[in-house]
């Protein structure tokens, strides 16, 4: 993924208290040698979590473990104005991934039409381009989410007043244009 992009990976931990994330940075700083274009800069959980409101921008591939890429993923809502638009992925060394939203389920608006759908709308993006290559499609669909957060066609989360439904439907149809 690095390599798609920036070439730019920071790998966060807390080698300096847990055993497993010495194992963690060790296995990381091993498997880099095999990727010389990348450039791998390993980061303790605490002093990300600063970074990433401070100073998101110089971030582009994060790679950490499950505990703490909930910690981060929960922070960069902050960034965005909602959980419900950050996309996430778990890549294997080829192209097989698992994309998902980062939200939870939501059982309280469960059934009622008002969760934010655009989180798993980009995932499927983003499963579009890094496991079937569709780069294309993928940014067609990044474009109708950038329009739709633009135009304010998004659920009350993010301020507007569209359904689940609407906002996928909006989506659809401006893809399809």
């Amino acid at each position: 993924l690095a390599r798609q992009r920036k070439k730019k990976v920071t790998s966060v931990d807390k080698s300096n208290v847990l055993e497993t994330s010495r194992l963690w940075r060790e296995t990381v700083t091993e498997v880099s040698k095999r990727y010389n274009d990348v450039k791998v800069e390993h980061l303790l959980i605490d002093a990300m979590t600063m970074h990433m409101l401070t100073d998101s921008q110089r971030f582009d591939v994060i790679l950490t473990e499950n505990m703490f890429g909930d910690i981060l993923t929960d922070e960069a809502s902050v960034l965005t104005g909602s959980m419900g638009v950050i996309p996430s992925a778990s890549i294997s060394d080829g192209s097989v991934g698992m994309y998902e939203p980062i939200h939870g389920s939501a059982p309280d608006i469960a059934g009622q039409n008002k969760a934010n759908p655009l989180a798993m709308i980009l995932s499927a993006a983003w499963m579009l381009r890094l496991s079937f290559g569709m780069d294309t499609e993928a940014s067609s669909i990044e474009s109708a989410v950038k329009s739709a957060l633009t135009e304010n066609q998004t659920t009350a989360d993010l301020g507007g007043a569209l359904s689940t439904q609407q906002v996928g439907s909006w989506i659809a149809k401006y893809v399809q244009n």
